[in-house]
């Protein structure tokens, strides 16, 4: 607790520059502060920035009240994590402990700041970065969850929170500390619960209602207009915020779940370029969503855009689930696509409670030590199994067809097929699920041999097939057959971005004709913002 809280507060020592320091006080306010005077209050909107000058700060625990371990900041040093750059809630609070001298700075000019003295940005950032990863590596946070071993909705919450990269710390039913946290706040008996700071119990708790809590949820206006509405959180989705940024546009990236999409929930991505030793999916996209935020992209999470119209002025208007609007001049749409729900009973009613569409770190202990089915003959597939093989007593990969060698990559089929922990099972496919409130076997059905069998296991993983996202475009392009996005001459367009309506672009899985791979996804997504930029000057 006590290195945390040292990594926590002095994880970079680099100072910012004199210059630095220079230009934040023609923008900001020097500010004398007395022992004991709040700079930032846990659980509030995190839009002020905070130098200290002279004396010293401490950051307050939002669980406690108290300092959290036994550092603090002193002077050089600033207080702050990744939060601010969203104007999101503050995860921890900060105190001066003494008599001190704060350089405070609002948070629109302090990024306008950051993006014209990269020096500083890249200072600024890399501990904010490192302070976030350090929270959720801690399992000490300001939000706390009861019961996810038990509670499907807990569980919702701690895979929403796990892939958004927010710290939480996870209590199990009966446990002396859950017994302990359950008291303080009133609730009787140890029972599934959402809890944030010391005693606030979040009712009917839902992944909404805790980014609403934690400031993911933007509060939408109607008399704002985007350059552009990204939708989708993806890689494409994400690279295309990045450049959206970097190029000047005020950007909205909307997305239904959790920022990363499908990549999100790669637990290893190997092949892509830069990273020799691999990389999850979720690492790989919040950096680009830590990027995009340093160039001013807005982020909403979680919502779904229902439906899509053009105003008589040309504006496109989205209809989110909650029935607000967002506007903007163009559009990107990067909503890629998603497993498909297998034809079988009892698969909706165990979605949640042994029935995955990823596998992560969340999913993974909750099929410790018994057997795991994965579903899929793709690399996330492959990838999951591996992964899945730490924790799982063995993994069993059901494939559809006689073969990996067209689907997979050949490096981890290689690694399937010379695991002793798998066993890859060709042309079988699932035909029942078993269970009462949680998924407890697994019906098989060996096509080749026309048996059935029966595996005991909490814990399947459906990641066949490949449905689009593009239900609420409303007709206004043209889809091919399976419902993705017709683009370039396929529809009369020069570049392969564009649809068959003006001003909506199309990148990633969700494009007709595009490779279903993260580099790609990237890469369209990085693309596509000069033609949105084309477009809108003109």
């Amino acid at each position: 607790m006590e290195r945390l809280a040292e990594d926590l507060t002095t994880m970079v020592r680099t100072p910012l520059h004199d210059s630095h320091v220079d230009e934040m006080l023609k923008i900001g306010v020097e500010r004398k502060l007395d022992k004991g005077e709040m700079l930032q209050l846990p659980g509030h909107p995190a839009v002020t920035f905070h130098y200290v000058v002279e004396g010293a700060v401490e950051a307050v625990d939002p669980r406690t009240g108290g300092r959290y371990g036994n550092a603090h900041l002193g002077p050089t040093q600033f207080f702050g994590e990744i939060s601010f750059l969203s104007g999101g809630k503050a995860m921890m609070g900060a105190r001066c402990m003494e008599p001190s001298t704060i350089i405070t700075v609002d948070r629109e000019p302090m990024l306008d700041l950051m993006s014209r003295i990269p020096e500083l940005s890249d200072i600024v950032i890399t501990v904010f970065a490192a302070r976030r990863r350090r929270l959720l590596e801690s399992g000490e946070a300001s939000l706390t969850l009861i019961g996810a071993e038990e509670d499907r909705k807990i569980r919702q919450i701690a895979a929403f929170a796990g892939r958004n990269r927010i710290p939480f710390r996870s209590l199990t039913l009966g446990e002396h500390e859950a017994e302990k946290v359950a008291h303080s706040c009133n609730i009787g008996t140890t029972k599934p619960a959402v809890i944030f700071g010391k005693h606030d119990v979040v009712p009917d708790p839902t992944p909404l209602k805790i980014a609403q809590l934690l400031g993911l949820d933007i509060a939408v206006r109607d008399d704002c207009v985007f350059d552009v509405l990204i939708v989708g959180g993806g890689p494409a989705g994400v690279a295309a915020g990045v450049y959206a940024g970097a190029e000047g546009l005020c950007a909205l990236v909307v997305e239904d779940l959790t920022i990363g999409g499908q990549a999100g929930t790669s637990s290893r991505i190997e092949n892509y370029m830069g990273f020799p030793t691999g990389i999850s999916g979720g690492d790989l996209v919040w950096r680009g969503e830590v990027q995009a935020m340093k160039f001013g992209t807005q982020f909403a999470v979680p919502r779904r855009v229902q439906s899509l119209m053009r105003r008589d002025d040309g504006v496109f208007c989205a209809q989110l689930d909650d029935g607000e609007e967002v506007c903007a001049k163009a559009v990107v749409v990067a909503t890629g696509v998603q497993y498909r729900r297998l034809p079988i009973d009892q698969l909706e009613t165990l979605e949640g409670a042994g029935v995955y569409y990823a596998a992560t770190e969340i999913e993974a202990r909750y099929c410790r030590d018994t057997d795991a089915i994965v579903v899929g003959g793709g690399n996330s597939a492959g990838q999951a199994a591996m992964y899945l093989s730490r924790t799982a007593g063995h993994v069993h990969v059901l494939v559809r067809g006689e073969s990996l060698a067209a689907s997979m990559s050949d490096y981890l089929l290689s690694r399937l097929q010379a695991d002793p922990a798998i066993t890859i099972h060709y042309r079988t496919e699932i035909a029942a699920l078993h269970g009462d409130g949680h998924l407890e076997r697994v019906t098989v059905h060996d096509k080749a041999a026309g048996l059935h069998r029966d595996i005991d296991a909490r814990a399947a993983f459906i990641m066949a097939g490949a449905a689009p996202n593009t239900a609420w475009l409303s007709g206004l392009v043209a889809l091919d057959e399976k419902g993705f996005v017709q683009t370039g001459q396929s529809v009369g367009q020069e570049t392969q971005y564009e649809t068959s309506h003006d001003g909506i672009f199309a990148v990633g899985d969700v494009r007709a004709g595009s490779i279903k791979r993260v580099a790609s996804a990237v890469g369209e997504g990085s693309v596509v913002i000069s033609k949105v930029w084309d477009f809108i000057q003109d």
